[in-house]
């Protein structure tokens, strides 16, 4: 007979629900919209006016990184602002853990860039900034919406 456990490691969570859609305005240079987050893997849309990136170079010590382009195009850089890829429309890159970048809305609308981010077991995650942060796409600037349905 199997034994059930009961800690709150191995309880399943409740699935989240999400109906996306951008935001109809907002004030800064880059909006997050977030769809869920299990505590292992979170979603969001990160919606970048034109003409404006994502904050800095910088590095997840324990976070890897899916994205994949909406809407837009997107351009993705790593150290010494070396290309890593130009991205449209359903088209994106994985960024392990590690990996030093940044990168910027390169196309001529607002970016819609869907995030999916995983955390690497057993190793702390630390958002390490290689260059200072920029103005209101930083992260802590970047304005923040719900779009879980509750």
């Amino acid at each position: 007979m199997a034994t059930v456990q009961t800690t709150t490691d191995t309880t399943p969570r409740k699935p989240q629900q999400f109906d996306y859609a951008p935001p109809a305005s907002f004030k800064t240079g880059k909006a997050i919209v977030n769809l869920g987050n299990s505590g292992l893997l979170r979603g969001a849309v990160q919606v970048v006016k034109k003409g404006a990136g994502d904050n800095n170079l910088h590095v997840h010590t324990g976070m890897d990184g899916l994205y994949m382009v909406l809407k837009g195009e997107v351009t993705f850089y790593g150290p010494d602002d070396e290309v890593i890829g130009v991205y449209g429309e359903n088209q994106g890159l994985t960024m392990p853990h590690g990996n030093a970048y940044w990168f910027a809305n390169t196309g001529d609308k607002d970016l819609e860039i869907l995030q999916v981010v995983a955390w690497a077991p057993g190793i702390d995650d630390k958002r390490i900034d290689v260059n200072p942060p920029k103005g209101d796409v930083a992260p802590e600037m970047s304005e923040k919406f719900d779009a879980r349905v509750r």
